[in-house]
């Protein structure tokens, strides 16, 4: 079902003001990060899982 033009502002609204984003650089010393990460299926869900992961050892905030 198509979305009427007032649930898309809604939805336009609601990411505006709730999600949250970055922007992650990868210099050419780091071209194989990039290139693990490009082989990820869900590189979003990757990141993400490796964080939690990170979080439930204890990961310091500072590395």
């Amino acid at each position: 079902m198509a979305q009427s033009d007032a649930q898309k502002r809604a939805s336009r609204r609601y990411v505006a003001e709730k999600v949250k984003r970055t922007d992650l650089r990868f210099y050419p010393s780091e071209a194989d990060i990039w290139e693990h990460l490009m082989a990820q299926g869900n590189r979003q869900g990757y990141i993400k899982r490796l964080i939690r992961e990170d979080m439930e050892r204890g990961g310091s905030a500072l590395g």
